[in-house]
């Protein structure tokens, strides 16, 4: 199976991975499935047992800890990685050890814009600039980032930094596309609508049910969509937004 979606590339690291029911790790379990080597990274211990998981379903992947928000950490993460073939951008929202502060925008403090900002666009800006340099060396790569459809395509009162963050991930994915695609190297997106996970609220979960499918997509379904653009059938899909959300951007009314 590896070589039919995964010709030539043989390496993938994904950002983000440390929650048991998200979508990074399990974006990481469907590389490692596809028969890619895999380093998963995040910005606490959990990390670690997810990797120890993996290895007990018979897949070996490596983990570490690291703060992405920091250009020296994140230079600490590729001289350990060394180059990947696959980038996955999907560290966001905030952390277990400092969650991301939500609030309407006239009362957020300036402190929590900033963080809402770094944590998911900074840090996809600077895991990019670390990696990308070896892809354009030998003349093939992809990049995925993980969006949202919130920010780029709707939004929600009291999301603004978290908005203003993933509609920044198009921007950077859109600008990508240009700059190392004539390199060999892909950059895409994955916008996920409502997704199931442990971070869902009941508002949220409520509101899937009210989607065209009437239920939550899964962390395996927006898998399935990033590694595809990871893959080399996607060899000439750059720059696309690709929208896992059952339809829901469709409807005018919902419920």
């Amino acid at each position: 199976m590896a070589y039919q979606l995964f010709g030539r590339s043989r390496t993938a690291l994904v950002t983000g991975a440390g929650a048991r029911d998200g979508i990074g790790f399990a974006i990481a379990r469907a590389l490692a499935q596809a028969g890619l080597t895999v380093s998963i990274t995040g910005a606490s211990e959990r990390i670690h047992e997810r990797a120890a998981e993996l290895a007990l379903e018979g897949l070996p992947v490596t983990s570490s800890v690291f703060d992405l928000t920091s250009a020296h950490q994140v230079a600490q993460l590729r001289e350990m990685t060394g180059p990947v073939d696959i980038l996955i951008n999907n560290a966001g929202m905030g952390s277990i050890k400092q969650p991301a502060v939500d609030g309407i925008l006239i009362e957020l403090d300036e402190a929590d814009w900033d963080y809402g900002i770094s944590v998911t666009l900074k840090t996809a800006f600077l895991v990019t600039r670390a990696f990308l340099p070896a892809m354009i060396g030998v003349g093939h790569g992809r990049i995925v980032n993980i969006a949202s459809v919130t920010g780029p395509l709707v939004a929600n009162v009291g999301e603004s930094a978290y908005a203003a963050a993933k509609a920044g991930m198009v921007g950077l994915t859109h600008a990508l596309a240009l700059e190392a695609g004539p390199a060999g190297v892909t950059a895409n997106a994955v916008a996920p609508g409502w997704i199931n996970t442990g971070a869902s609220t009941p508002e949220e979960r409520l509101a899937a049910k009210k989607t065209p499918l009437a239920r939550a997509g899964s962390p395996d379904e927006v898998a399935a969509a990033a590694v595809f653009l990871a893959s080399d059938r996607a060899s000439y899909v750059n720059g696309a937004v690709l929208v896992v959300d059952g339809g829901n951007l469709l409807q005018e009314r919902k419920g």
